[in-house]
């Protein structure tokens, strides 16, 4: 999570020029969309509610006061949360 300043300015300035939009309506696989909404760099309406009503079908799980850097912050949650993704979507591939 450190950077140096020039770094951080680039890839916020490419990140906030990037529309990602046409990509995310080719998603065509089971997709969970994880945001943490205190969020203070990337902000939760731009980002995770705007990308799951736009990947068809995906699942949106939002982490309740966590930062940009939640999967290190609350790791122990998110990788249980992507092992439940993961097992439900073989579950569901073996049916």
């Amino acid at each position: 999570m450190l950077c140096g300043f020039p770094a951080a300015y680039y890839c916020i300035k490419a990140f906030s020029e990037s529309d990602c939009t046409e990509d995310l309506k080719k998603f065509d696989i089971p997709t969970l969309i994880l945001h943490g909404d205190d969020d203070q760099i990337v902000p939760i309406v731009a980002a995770g509610m705007l990308s799951s009503k736009i990947v068809k079908g995906s699942e949106f799980k939002i982490y309740k006061g966590a930062p940009h850097g939640m999967c290190s912050t609350l790791k122990d949650e998110i990788n249980a949360d992507l092992l439940a993704f993961f097992k439900k979507q073989a579950a569901s591939k073996a049916a």
